[in-house]
């Protein structure tokens, strides 16, 4: 193997977080903002990229942490080494509710393509790149645009998702439709495109958007039951407005819906 083998464990419901178990002088690497704990012995150092090609010339660091950038990623990750002459732990946790996914890509031919911000960390050696889209309506309703992210090698990588984790083995030519932004990965041989709803009563008043995305086998595919930005919209929309005062507070109707939905706070 040419990625550092580690041992993981993985603990919690809906805020889970991963624990990792490093021989001496193994690393991990992370996204910035994903560490949670560590033992005495790891050392955190900052590093260009993903740490695949730590050894190589500045011209291919640079590259590599440009396509990182591309995928709306930091420049910097984090390593994460054991410096000690025992075992020890590192744990990284998932920055919202949901589900951590371990992917050991020798399982997967060495490739699992995923949406963009998933990545949580990996064993050192695993190459953390951008997928670009060859179809023009995928790359413009696609919702992850023309890019997503690519995880390469021969070792462990964690992603992580919202709300409930889904899997589902598509065989050759069976399609999966799904919204676009509760995908989670898939690997390299499931073809995913981009398909109209259509219909004006389903475009203008469905409320679903008017894209979905089409992911046809064979292959695995991960979906996830509460995509972050459909969180975050949720979060804004019943967010107090300007001054403190909760939605609509100066207003009839808003005080009645108050009550009704259990805040009497006037």
């Amino acid at each position: 193997m040419q990625a550092h083998e580690i041992d993981y464990q993985i603990f919690g419901e809906e805020m889970q977080y991963v624990e990792i178990e490093l021989d001496p002088q193994e690393i991990v690497i992370a996204e910035a903002g994903g560490f949670m704990m560590m033992e005495n012995n790891i050392q955190m150092e900052t590093i260009f990229g993903d740490g695949s090609q730590q050894q190589s010339g500045l011209f291919d660091k640079l590259l590599n942490a440009g396509k990182r950038v591309l995928t709306g990623e930091n420049m910097f990750m984090t390593a994460f080494i054991n410096q000690g002459n025992a075992k020890s732990k590192v744990s990284f946790a998932s920055p919202y509710p949901g589900k951590i996914l371990p992917i050991d890509l020798t399982q997967f031919q060495g490739k699992f393509i995923c949406q963009k911000s998933s990545f949580l960390c990996a064993a050192k050696g695993v190459s953390i790149g951008i997928e670009f889209s060859k179809k023009l309506g995928r790359g413009l309703f696609g919702g992850e645009g023309f890019i997503m992210q690519k995880i390469e090698g021969d070792g462990m990588a964690f992603v992580h998702s919202g709300g409930t984790m889904a899997k589902r083995e598509l065989a050759p030519g069976e399609v999966l439709k799904v919204d676009t932004g509760c995908i989670i990965g898939f690997t390299k041989d499931v073809d995913y495109d981009i398909e109209f709803i259509g219909g004006i009563k389903n475009s203008i008043f469905g409320g679903e958007g008017l894209f979905y995305a089409t992911l046809k086998g064979p292959g695995t595919v991960y979906i996830q039951s509460l995509p972050f930005s459909r969180l975050a919209d949720r979060i804004i929309a019943s967010a107090p407005r300007s001054g403190g005062n909760s939605r609509d507070e100066g207003s009839l109707l808003g005080g009645l819906g108050n009550l009704l939905d259990g805040d009497n706070r006037f």
